[in-house]
This record gives C-alpha cells, sequence and structure tokens, in this order.
C-alpha cells in the first residue's frame, strides 16, 4: 500500500514535515524500502521486534513504513523509562532490532548488553556512533530503493505496549488486517469512502487523503498519537511533527500549524487543550488557523469549556472525542462544532460495542444500570506472552469475542453512551460508586483550578473517601472547592478533603499517574 502510493504521490506531495526539512512522498518510499531491505540484510527476518525509543520526529514514522514493509513489528517505547523498564520492554517484547535517537546514548550504552538478542542498533542522529551501533542514515541512504517484493501478510503484526492500571507494561497484539477492518469500520460509520481493493484507495487518497496534514502533538509512542498518524500517513497524508518535541509548547504547535497550513490535531484531553486554548485567547488573531478541520483528543476527558474556547478562534474546525484504548478503537464518539456542544463524558457508541454487568449480562439501553463497555468485530488478538490477562480482557460472550479494557459506562435510551471512568480507579464510598473522572470535570470548572485528579482513599467512616488533589491557577480555598463541586454533582460525590499541589505531574501523553496522587494525599491525609 505504501510503496503504491509513493509511486502515485509526486515530489510535491509532502509525507513528512519537521521544521524546515520536508521529506516528499517519493523520498520517503525510497528511505523507508532501503531502511527495510537493509534490516532484513543484517539478519532481521519475518516477524521480528522493533523498538522505537524515539521522541516525535520524522523517523519515527519512516522506520514504521520501512517495518511495514520489511515485515517487522512495532514496539513503542517510553522514551521516560529508566534501564530497568527498558529492559524490561526490549526483553518482554523480543526486540533484536532497536531505533534510538542519539539523545538516549547513555541509556542505550548502560542497557545493551543486558540485551544479547538485539542484532541491530540503530542510531538517529550525531556526529559519531558507536561501534556496536548502525547510523540510521547509512541505512536509509545506502543501496536499492526498489520495493523488497517480499510476500506481505494480514497476519503481520504491530505492537502497543500500555502501562494499563496495575502490573508491568503489556503488548497489545494488533495484526494489520484487524487494524484495517477497525479503520474502516470508523470510516464507514463517518460516511467516508471505504475501498474495494487497493486501486481504490489510491484513488481516494489521490482525491481526498494527500491533503490531510497531521500533527500529532500527543506522543507517537502511545496509542493517540500513533494511529492517528497511521490513518493518515496510510491514507497518502502528511504528518507534521513539532521541533519543540521535549516539552509541549503551544506558541510552537500554532506557528506550526500556520507555516504548514495543517487541517488536524491530535491531543489528550485538557492537559493540551488548555496550553493551546490559552496560547489563542492571549493573542487574539495573531496565527491564521483557517486550515484546520479538527482536532481529535483520546485517552482523557475533554472539557465542553475548552472546546467552546477552541471553536471561537477556528469556528469551522470539529472538536472531536475518541473514546478508545490500546486494546481497541471504536467503543464511541462525540463531535462538537460551533453549531452544537455535547455533554463532556457522553459519546455515540461505536459498531460492534455492547455493555455488559461483571457477569456478562449486556445492559438495557434506558436502564441506568452501569456496566463495562465492550467492542467485538476487530478485536486485537491478546497481550503478547500473557494469555491470563489475554483472557480476562478479550472474553468470548455469547460466541462473540470482545475487548473489555476496563471502562464503566451507562447506556442512554437513544443508544448513546455516557462514560464513568476506569473500573480500576472507582471509588467506594458509604456503598455509592463514584467515578474519579465525574469528580475531576466537576472541580475543573472552577476558574481557579487548572487540573485536578480524584482518589479514594481508606477511611472508617466512608469505606473510602473521595479525594482531591488540584493545581491552581487562581486563588480558593479546601472548603470553597467542595462547596463548589456540591453544586455540579451529587454531594456525596464532593471530595471529603482537597489537597493542593503545583503540577499533578501527567506523563507527556496527558496520562495521570494516580498511583504518586494517592500517595501524595495518603501524606497530606497522615495516612502514609
Amino acid at each position: 500500500m505504501l510503496d503504491a502510493l509513493g509511486e502515485v504521490l509526486g515530489e510535491d506531495a509532502p509525507a513528512l514535515i519537521h521544521g524546515d526539512r520536508v521529506v516528499s512522498w517519493p523520498e520517503m518510499t525510497a528511505r523507508s524500502n532501503r531502511l527495510a531491505r537493509n534490516l532484513r540484510e543484517m539478519g532481521a527476518k519475518t516477524g521480528d521486534k522493533a523498538g522505537f525509543y524515539l521522541r516525535n520526529q520524522p523517523e519515527y514514522t519512516e522506520a514504521l513504513a520501512a517495518c511495514f514493509k520489511g515485515r517487522l513489528t512495532h514496539v513503542n517505547v517510553n522514551y521516560r523509562y529508566l534501564d530497568d523498564e527498558l529492559v524490561y520492554i526490549f526483553d518482554n517484547s523480543d526486540s533484536t532490532v532497536v531505533f534510538y535517537d542519539v539523545e538516549f546514548i547513555e541509556q542505550v550504552e548502560r542497557v545493551r548488553t543486558r540485551l544479547p538478542d538485539v542484532v541491530a542498533w540503530v542510531q538517529i542522529g550525531g556526529a559519531s556512533v558507536p561501534d556496536f551501533a548502525v547510523a540510521y542514515e547509512d541505512l536509509a541512504t545506502r543501496g536499492d530503493a526498489a520495493p523488497l517484493g517480499i510476500e506481505r501478510s494480514g497476519d503481520d503484526m504491530l505492537f502497543l505496549y500500555t502501562g494499563g492500571t496495575t502490573g508491568m507494561p503489556k503488548g497489545v497484539m494488533w495484526s494489520h488486517a484487524i487494524w484495517r477492518q477497525a479503520g474502516m469500520e470508523g470510516v464507514a460509520k463517518a460516511g467516508g469512502p471505504v475501498p474495494k481493493d487497493l486501486a481504490e484507495h489510491v484513488a481516494n487518497a489521490l482525491e481526498l487523503g494527500r491533503h490531510a496534514r497531521l500533527i500529532p502533538a500527543c506522543p507517537l509512542m502511545h496509542g493517540t498519537g500513533l494511529f492517528t498518524a497511521m490513518g493518515v500517513i496510510l491514507n497518502g497524508g502528511a504528518i507534521v511533527t513539532l521541533t519543540e518535541n521535549k516539552n509541549f509548547s503551544p506558541q510552537n504547535l500554532w506557528e506550526t500549524v500556520e507555516k504548514n497550513g495543517v487541517t488536524n490535531m491530535a491531543i489528550v484531553g485538557d492537559a493540551f487543550g488548555k496550553p493551546m486554548l490559552k496560547e489563542l485567547d492571549e493573542n487574539p488573531g495573531k496565527y491564521d488557523l483557517s486550515t484546520v478541520v479538527g482536532i481529535v483528543s483520546s485517552g482523557v476527558m475533554w472539557s465542553v469549556e475548552v472546546k467552546r474556547g477552541l471553536l471561537k478562534h477556528m469556528p469551522q474546525a470539529a472538536m472531536m472525542d475518541s473514546f478508545g484504548a490500546s486494546e481497541a478503537v471504536g467503543f464511541g464518539s462525540s463531535a462538537m462544532t460551533a453549531d452544537g456542544e455535547v455533554k463532556t463524558s457522553k459519546f455515540e457508541l461505536g459498531p460492534n460495542c455492547k455493555v455488559f454487568t461483571e457477569d456478562h449480562r449486556e445492559i438495557l439501553p434506558g436502564s441506568g444500570e452501569s456496566g463495562f463497555v465492550a467492542r467485538g468485530g476487530a478485536v486485537p488478538l491478546g497481550y503478547y506472552k500473557d494469555p491470563e490477562k489475554t483472557a480476562k480482557t478479550f472474553p468470548t460472550i455469547n460466541g462473540i469475542r470482545y475487548s473489555i479494557p476496563g471502562d464503566w459506562c451507562t447506556v442512554e435510551a437513544d443508544g448513546s453512551m455516557t462514560l464513568l471512568g476506569r473500573g480500576s480507579n472507582c471509588i467506594n464510598t458509604a456503598g455509592e460508586k463514584v467515578y474519579p473522572e465525574e469528580v475531576e470535570e466537576a472541580l475543573k470548572l472552577h476558574d481557579a483550578v487548572r487540573d485536578a485528579l480524584v482518589v479514594g482513599l481508606p477511611d472508617d467512616k466512608w469505606g473510602q473517601a473521595v479525594t482531591a488533589v488540584v493545581s491552581l491557577d487562581g486563588e480558593v480555598s479546601e472548603d470553597e472547592l467542595r462547596a463548589f463541586v456540591a453544586t455540579k454533582i451529587a454531594r456525596f460525590k464532593s471530595p471529603k478533603r482537597v489537597f493542593f499541589m503545583p503540577d499533578l505531574g501527567r506523563a507527556v501523553n496527558g496520562k495521570a499517574d494516580y498511583k504518586t496522587i494517592k500517595a501524595f494525599a495518603l501524606e497530606q491525609a497522615g495516612k502514609a
């Protein structure tokens, strides 16, 4: 597919953009072909795993294309990991190839002797390359640039490691065929053109796909950034990466949007949305945002207030919430435009999705009963080398195999879904279930609150006490916040205590570290 796109998209069609560097489709096609061929000549075999120890940069997408062509399996690596965590990922995934940026050379030097099965350490950047590694640019520019001519299969794999909520990271096994099926189901639901064959796919790319320019503002090492980027590049569009890729800069984002005529962005909730909006509010009219047609968020709640604010600056765009997980995509979606608003937690249930109780009884729409959202159809094969957790997360119910990552919701009479939160974080207070996300959203409605996380602490009276940890942009007292929340949601859901923290320490993808927040809250409450 990628080679076919490379044949019809000319030098004027960008595939990768990073600052002043533009890699055209023909150039990326040739470079990724050489990468794939050279890696196989170095000993990489069909099905071998390739670790991606990189920030957002053009080489991420280009090396991913090479893995597809060379039948190697992508393995995402969190670049914040330390030695033992890195060894675990590379060892657990059986990686034989590792792409790493020169930025991480010291970490690689420390762990490589513990990973004897890695046959190719591929370094990106740097004036020199150590004896144990090979230069990425050498592999991308040396040798035959023609398509490899090897037979590929829908059973070829892509791994997406997820930290989840407990235990060590688990590698979700996506076959290419399943991922494509999931994507086509999403296209069909959105009313887009679903190609019957490669020729139709190329035709669609030439007509529509080639015009898409996406900034994955969140890390490519996580599902939201990776999957949205894959969707664009496999349809002939361009991936635009931010030059300031160590810390998110909304100024760099909007300058990049204007410079490159960006059409779409991928973010993770308010952790990105709030600073993006703040930059626009403080500099009205500074940036030309006329090319933007959509911003998609996944992974955490994205508040209506932030969407509303962004739409004032981009009234032509759609603000999309995509409810998915590493273990499945397409659980639900929600779109907000200048013409209408939506409730933050309400989604249109995706195709092949149902809601079940813990004993696998289907929830009836409008019943008010809560349950786990489940996705059938295009479901991953499971977790790599973990049959026990695979059986729990991917059960067969009434003869149909589902993915159930653990998100609770209710189903309204109209078939829409109201998301409650991840079951593992659910707080049981005096017999009532309280979902942290709902309380967090209520807290963030206060003008003084920048961010909020909610956990349950052990309590003699309540069993678990709803406890909030917040960071502020203004001044507000604990009692004022508790009273404010009680005006937004049921009083029993209002925090019993509120503690203050300058920075809640979210990961670069916006995900919360509830373990650290709970430890902080326990210490503040004198229960550590």
